[in-house]
């Protein structure tokens, strides 16, 4: 095999290969004898057809399928013999086709590297956790909230009510119908649905238009659907709704006390108490982590430089790009997005994608050089979390993912991520600072978020 390097220019190589056509007859020969051995044809006994109609009926095959084995071999060999690590996978051309004819196989090979990374000295930087305390008033607030969807409805006889009708907090029982240019739409019609008077958790004015209301009673509203209402369809409409009140009902909220904790699997309500307790932490845990990655990945975006393989992040691009402009034509843009031109747009994004790459293959580097990896344990429990999301279908899922190794990687990714993150915080100086949990939610001055996240086809052992 005779190789050849036409191209030498920071990241990317190309190389011409020639594979004598001796080489490729030899494979030809050995693949229709080996064939020969197996194939059964009328006329012949099984083993024993003769190779001129072996290569006579399957010759054209053969011939394809050495070509594309050693194109694929020639390749590899290359990239092992210069010890070289692609970033891609290599473009492949094959320059003659026709290598039937004693003529030896020569194709192109073009590339890109991964890049030569120099790790930096962890323990040199200083990072800073915020870490905040669930306060008691947080939890009587979340218990409260909890005995708020634990409440009942009593319906109100009308006795009590008089002439009057539904007040604020009080929950009357209606069905309606809504229309839009005097036409009903989809899920535009309820009947038998609870609606809290003045809650305005429905539609806009949807609530507050029913106080005074009657059981028995009919009335038209008209409101106007949320520009950002989750039904594109519906968004932004005005609508009419013909309203017939059923009942009215007062809700009753249950004290928190032990009666209720037990009736929520609760042993009493300290048992309960601690539960949210917990649960808030966790949470205010989990912000704390993401804030503190979210500074990790800042400091090694500016501690480590090298080149990104082009490749790389125009793939990156593209797709957080068709994922943009789905937002832009759909009006989902964020506001500091909303006023620049699609090339200013793209610009941005496309830094955006050269900052993913390059952390996404710093961290595979730091993991690969410390020998980071994610163990059979880890990736069976990642799959059964995975499969725990499609109620019903767990067993299933779980199956497929076991027996679809690249189904699995999107989860890989992740984990691995997370240990090379640990691996660093462990090495580096991280420093504890009380903050209010205001604090630890609000958003800190760092790169838009698209640009937080590492690009994940990267981040792997294999990387």
């Amino acid at each position: 095999m005779q190789v050849t390097e036409t191209l030498s220019e920071g990241l990317k190589r190309a190389f011409t290969v020639v594979v004598p056509a001796a080489d490729l007859e030899s494979r030809r020969v050995a693949r229709l004898a080996s064939l020969g051995k197996t194939l059964r044809l009328p006329g012949f006994r099984p083993g024993k057809v003769p190779p001129t109609v072996v290569k006579q009926r399957y010759g054209t095959a053969v011939n394809a399928e050495v070509l594309e084995q050693s194109v694929s071999e020639a390749t590899q060999q290359v990239l092992s013999d210069r010890g070289l690590r692609p970033a891609l996978q290599p473009k492949v051309d094959v320059v003659n086709l026709d290598t039937s004819a004693d003529q030896d196989l020569e194709f192109k090979v073009e590339l890109e590297l991964l890049p030569e990374i120099t790790l930096p000295d962890f323990g040199a930087m200083t990072l800073t956790r915020l870490k905040a305390e669930a306060a008691a008033e947080t939890v009587d607030k979340a218990l409260a909230d909890i005995a708020q969807r634990n409440r009942t409805l009593e319906p109100i006889p009308q006795e009590d009510l008089g002439d009057r009708g539904a007040a604020k907090g009080e929950v009357l029982i209606v069905d309606y119908i809504g229309r839009i240019d005097g036409a009903e739409f989809p899920g535009g019609t309820g009947n038998g649905i609870e609606v809290e008077i003045g809650s305005g958790g429905f539609i806009p004015g949807f609530s507050e238009q029913l106080e005074g209301m009657k059981p028995e009673e009919k009335r038209t509203i008209d409101v106007t659907f949320p520009a950002e209402y989750g039904v594109p369809t519906l968004a932004g409409k005005a609508a009419t709704f013909e309203v017939s009140a059923k009942a009215l009902s007062r809700p009753v909220v249950p004290p928190v006390d032990d009666e209720l904790a037990k009736k929520l699997a609760f042993e009493d309500l300290t048992e309960m108490r601690d539960a949210v307790t917990g649960r808030i932490q966790s949470e205010y845990d989990q912000l704390s982590r993401l804030r503190l990655k979210r500074q990790l990945l800042d400091a090694l975006a500016d501690m480590v430089q090298f080149p990104s393989p082009e490749g790389m992040v125009e793939q990156e691009f593209s797709q957080i790009w068709q994922r943009l402009d789905a937002d832009r034509k759909a009006g989902r843009l964020d506001d500091d997005d909303k006023d620049k031109d699609e090339e200013t747009l793209k610009s941005d994004y496309r830094a955006i994608a050269e900052r993913r790459v390059r952390l996404g293959l710093l961290l595979a580097d730091i993991g690969r050089v410390n020998s980071i990896t994610v163990t059979q344990d880890e990736m069976t429990r990642a799959m059964r979390t995975e499969a725990m999301r499609y109620r019903g279908q767990e067993q299933q899922i779980f199956e497929f993912l076991r027996q679809n190794p690249r189904a699995t990687e999107t989860l890989r990714g992740p984990i691995f991520e997370d240990k090379v993150i640990d691996y660093v915080l462990d090495l580096a100086k991280v420093e504890e600072k009380a903050a209010t949990p205001e604090e630890l939610a609000a958003e800190p001055p760092s790169p838009t978020p698209a640009a937080d996240q590492p690009a994940s086809p990267v981040v792997s052992e294999s990387a």
